[in-house]
Formats: structure tokens, C-alpha cells, sequence
């Protein structure tokens, strides 16, 4: 079963946005995209909160997750979030395989 995992990531004075735009010029982003089992990862601004960005991370599974946080380029981005002395509120979610049920489906505009 796929996680999806968000990351708010707190910062003052704009340094989480330097954090993302660092990690995408840095390509790291681009690294964890092409990581197996990485099945998105983005950044979002929340429009209430200009302090935060949060990240969106999909994942195959727990043995994903587990290979990304072995690899060489967690150092990178723990050096980042120290750079910008960022504090973190992580959420995990189990993605079911289900469809959405037709008891939503009017809910939905296509």
C-alpha cells in the first residue's frame, strides 16, 4: 500500500521558500523523483500561512522510504533545513487501492 507523507516545513522571513527553490536548484529534487518507488514529491505554498511550504511525498511503500532516508542526499537536505533552521511537522497516510466509491463520485467535477 502506497504512503503519502506531508512535511510542513517552518522557516521565518521567507527561509522556507529558499529551502524548496534551493532544492530544486540543487536537483535534489529532481533525484528523489527518479529514486525507485518515489511516486511524487512536490512543494506547496499554503495561502494561509507564508511562513510554511509543505511538501507531498508518495512512496511505494515502507522499504522505499527506508531507501531514501539511506541515501547519500539525506545529508544534503538535512544540511539544508539546518541552513535555513527549519522545524518540521510530518503526516503519514496510507493511500487505499480502492477507487473513488460512486457514493463520491457526485461530488466530483470532472
Amino acid at each position: 500500500m502506497a504512503i503519502l507523507v506531508t512535511i510542513d516545513y517552518r522557516g521565518q522571513a521567507g527561509s522556507a521558500q529558499e529551502f524548496a527553490h534551493d532544492m530544486l536548484e540543487n536537483g535534489i529534487v529532481d533525484r528523489i523523483r527518479q529514486q525507485a518507488g518515489n511516486l511524487a514529491y512536490q512543494y506547496y505554498l499554503p495561502w494561509d500561512d507564508q511562513d510554511v511550504v509543505r511538501l507531498v511525498d508518495v512512496w511505494t511503500d515502507q522499504a522505499a522510504i527506508d531507501r531514501h532516508h539511506a541515501s547519500s542526499m539525506m545529508a544534503e537536505i538535512i544540511a539544508l533545513r539546518e541552513k535555513y533552521d527549519l522545524t518540521m511537522t510530518v503526516n503519514r497516510y496510507q493511500i487505499s487501492e480502492d477507487q473513488v466509491p460512486d457514493s463520491d463520485q457526485a461530488f466530483i467535477r470532472a
